[in-house]
Order: structure tokens, then C-alpha cells, then sequence
């Protein structure tokens, strides 16, 4: 499938970028401005986002692309999303990434067939009076068959909580063509221990969550690297975890494994706000770390 959007080598994933509070707009526009000024390539709206939050966004950029991730389609109508798309101006059109996803069953009243689901609701972006082109938009696909449908109707897949396996089998997938884009959580801390403390307390959000545990165990971890809100093990293969260095070498083991574009989202302590807020003091110690430009 085709795409006309340059995502760049690695990008930055966060939930606070999303901006819903008026009063942060500012703040986020500044942190928005920055992380393309480093050269990061995409700008990743956490949660499930709205067309309009991406707007602001592109609003305060110019260059950067700006990617939804994961805009529910239970939560956001088919039309609602063709028709904000199309209502933005050409040259940020352009720029932006509809991130796709059919989210968790115990997030979502009525949750059933979320692959036949995601199909319907791509045939509705296909079938609108502006259609959501297939080239701008992609797919949180996890499993064999979704990344095999982000291939066919998309520019290409999302993957979210995954490894460098997951992402070599992706790769095999979806082919030579279409894009492979997974999220990677960092914790930037020196001391192991520490940081390995830090994603566990994060990891825990998530391990309740069947379309995650059922990935891992297709990886080979087992029941058992769920206990205590991770085992080492899973810690080590879905973070990268460490000094910059670290970290570095985490973020080229996905790109060997064939990601075409990583995106990066920092986890902090709990105290300090857990991957929430604006850690621009770790982005832009990363910014001189990581391969931004290749």
C-alpha cells in the first residue's frame, strides 16, 4: 500500500501531547515545536485521540508528521474521522497519520469482532464522500490476521507492547512495502534495578489486557512472566531500559529486526509522573543518542 507520509527513523509517543486542557495548549505547543526542532520525525498522540487533538499539533508544526495512536474506532465514528480529515488544510493533511485501533473489550460497551469490526469500519473510511485515503492511515495490529489486513488496507501497522521477535515476524508479513511502525517504552535510568522498578509499576497498567497477554504468549512468554506485574524477562524484551547507550542499542535492535520507524515513548518513576507529562529533558537526551536521521 502506498504512503505519502515521512515518518522519519524514530518518533516520540506520548499521552500528554494530546493537549485536551486548554490551560497546557501552550506548553504543549512549545514541547511539540521542540521535538521537531531535535528532529524527531513523528509526533505520536497517546490514548485515543481525536482528529481535532492532531490538529493542534500540526497547527505548531511544520515539518514533523503527527500520528494518531491509537484513535478507537469504537469511540470515534467512520465519518466523523473521513470528514475532520478532510476538512484540514492540504499541507497538514498531508503530514498526518490515522492511527487506527480496535482497543480492549473492558474499555468498550457492546466489544465483539474487532477484526470484523476494524474491516466495516475501513470500508466506511473507504466509502465516505471524502474518503480517508488507505496511504494516511494505519493499523494497531498485533495478531496474524490484522497485520496481515494492515498490509492489504493501510499503509502499513502500529504494533504497541511488543518485541524485536514481534517485530521481525511483522516484518515478514507485511512484506517489503508497507510501513512497520512499533511504540518501544524507555526508561532512561542508569541503575537496572531502578528502572527495571519503574516499568514494572507502568507494565502492570497493561498485563489485564487479553490482546496484549495473548501476543506475548504467541512470543513464548507464559503465564508465569505475568506475575508480580512482569518478569524480568518481559521487562528486558518490550522496554529499553538503561543509560542512553542502552537505550541506543534497544532502538537498533528493533530497526534490524525490520521497524522502518520507532516510536519512542518515556516512562518515569510514579512520583514523577509516570508516562505522563512532558519529560523534554529525557527527549532531548535521547535526540543525541538515537539515529534520528537514519
Amino acid at each position: 500500500m502506498a504512503h505519502t507520509t515521512e515518518l522519519g527513523r524514530i518518533g516520540i509517543w506520548s499521552v500528554a501531547l494530546r493537549a485536551e486542557d486548554p490551560a497546557k495548549f501552550g506548553e504543549v505547543g512549545d514541547a511539540a515545536a521542540e521535538l521537531e526542532e531535535l528532529g524527531y520525525g513523528t509526533l505520536w498522540l497517546g490514548g485515543s485521540p481525536s482528529l481535532a487533538e492532531a490538529a493542534r499539533l500540526l497547527e505548531v508544526t511544520g515539518r514533523a508528521a503527527v500520528g494518531t495512536s491509537i484513535t478507537s474506532i469504537w469511540q470515534h465514528e467512520a465519518a466523523d474521522v473521513a470528514a475532520q480529515y478532510a476538512a484540514l488544510a492540504p499541507g497538514r493533511r498531508e503530514r498526518l497519520v490515522v492511527g487506527l485501533g480496535v482497543s480492549h473489550g473492558h474499555l468498550v460497551e457492546g466489544y465483539t469482532k474487532p477484526y470484523s469490526a476494524m474491516k466495516e469500519y475501513l470500508d466506511a473510511l473507504d466509502a465516505a464522500p471524502a474518503p480517508l485515503p488507505a496511504g494516511q492511515r494505519m493499523l494497531a495490529a498485533l495478531g496474524p490476521k490484522m497485520v496481515r489486513l494492515a498490509r492489504d488496507r493501510a499503509a502499513g501497522a502500529l504494533p504497541y507492547l511488543v518485541t524485536a521477535e514481534h517485530t521481525a515476524r511483522a516484518r515478514e508479513a507485511l512484506g517489503d512495502g508497507p510501513l512497520l511502525a512499533p511504540e518501544l517504552k524507555v526508561v532512561l535510568d542508569p541503575d537496572l534495578s531502578r528502572a527495571r522498578e519503574t516499568a514494572r509499576a507502568y507494565l502492570g497498567f497493561y498485563l489485564p489486557m487479553p490482546n496484549y497477554t495473548n501476543n506475548l504468549l504467541r512470543l513464548g512468554f507464559t503465564e508465569q512472566d505475568f506475575e508480580g506485574n512482569g518478569s524480568d524477562r518481559l521487562l528486558d524484551a518490550v522496554f529499553a531500559l538503561g543509560d542512553a547507550a542502552a537505550v541506543r542499542a534497544r532502538v537498533d535492535e528493533f530497526l534490524a529486526a525490520g521497524a522502518d520507524h520507532l516510536a519512542v515513548q518515556v516512562v518515569r518513576p510514579a512520583s514523577e509522573g509516570g508516562a505522563g507529562g512532558l519529560p523534554r529533558a529525557e527527549w532531548r537526551a535521547l535526540a543525541e543518542a538515537l539515529p534520528l536521521n537514519g
